[in-house]
């Protein structure tokens, strides 16, 4: 899959904004130009699961894992070809009590039940060796989506695909990458040189999420234009999306897991856990709904 920072279609999972930036970007020329900062949302790529492992039940070819955060019970579906290793970059086998945190595509079709089920692509194991890992989309340059992280890659450094096959540095180009290393600098972006990085398999374009799929159909027979904004309601699309939605009495409180959102008619601003993030328009209550701008489900719920 190939990603450029370039502006989307509407209803995508890219984040857009204008501003001049300090740190030159590798295709900017002039430092004095306002460029469009184009950034393509962790969160969107991928759903993290974090817990510890609570139970194990082993099927034919799957095992299942059920992983508690708090109140959150989540269902790990493990297969002989999931990439599970600790923080060091060492493989190693999951057993019951086990720290984790499991990445699964996004975009992966999700069975509609619960507790929720994941297949994830890569699953970490937290040891009590150094270690830090990052798990995430790289552009070209070898910087990650939020230019947070920069990879040098050393004579070391191991290079391997999912299947355990040695690659080259050129191979990790505008590829979602596992990232082991224990060390970076201070710079922004922070840089470092790995022990390990494994370049996972692309998720299939143009596969359908049943979810997915619905939600479009509550979009294009539920909406409204505000603003030059479409509104769409909140509770309908939110409760898909597995969010519990509690009415407030001026608006709703979301609840997934560890997110929460607290949305109020009639202001722009809305919570997001204990932060404060602004939509273009304000919610509104329109036929007894509270419709938001579709912006909010795109960038946030989703």
């Amino acid at each position: 899959m190939y990603m450029k920072k370039l502006a989307p279609a509407a209803l995508s999972a890219l984040l857009m904004g204008s501003a001049v930036m300090p740190i030159a970007s590798a295709n900017e020329h002039n430092a004095e130009v306002e460029v469009p900062q184009i950034q393509i949302d962790p969160v969107h790529i991928f759903n993290d699961t974090h817990g510890t492992v609570e139970d194990v039940r082993v099927g034919k070819d799957i095992t299942y894992y059920t992983v508690k955060d708090g109140e959150q019970t989540n269902v790990l579906e493990i297969t002989k070809d999931t990439l599970v290793f600790d923080n060091t970059g060492k493989k190693v086998e999951l057993k019951e009590g086990d720290k984790v945190v499991a990445y699964t595509f996004a975009n992966k079709p999700q069975k509609y039940i619960y507790p929720p089920q994941f297949n994830p692509e890569v699953v970490i194991v937290e040891s009590k060796d150094v270690g830090f890992v990052e798990v995430d989309y790289f552009f070209e340059d070898l910087t990650n989506t939020y230019d947070i992280l920069k990879l040098n890659i050393g004579k070391e450094t191991e290079l391997l695909n999912a299947k355990g096959e040695n690659v080259t540095a050129k191979d990790l180009a505008e590829k979602y990458l596992v990232v082991f290393y224990t060390a970076s600098t201070k710079s922004i972006p922070a840089q470092t040189t790995p022990s390990k990085v494994i370049v996972l398999e692309d998720y299939p374009e143009g596969s359908l999420n049943p979810v997915d799929e619905d939600i479009d159909n509550i979009i294009a027979t539920d909406f409204y234009g505000e603003a030059g904004t479409t509104m769409v309601p909140l509770r309908s699309i939110a409760e898909k999306l597995g969010y519990k939605v509690e009415a407030t009495g001026k608006g709703a409180i979301l609840t997934k897991g560890n997110v929460s959102y607290t949305i109020t008619r009639g202001e722009k601003t809305f919570g997001y856990n204990k932060a404060i993030r602004t939509l273009t328009v304000a919610p509104t209550l329109k036929d007894t709904k509270t419709y938001v701008p579709v912006e909010f489900i795109e960038e946030y719920l989703k």
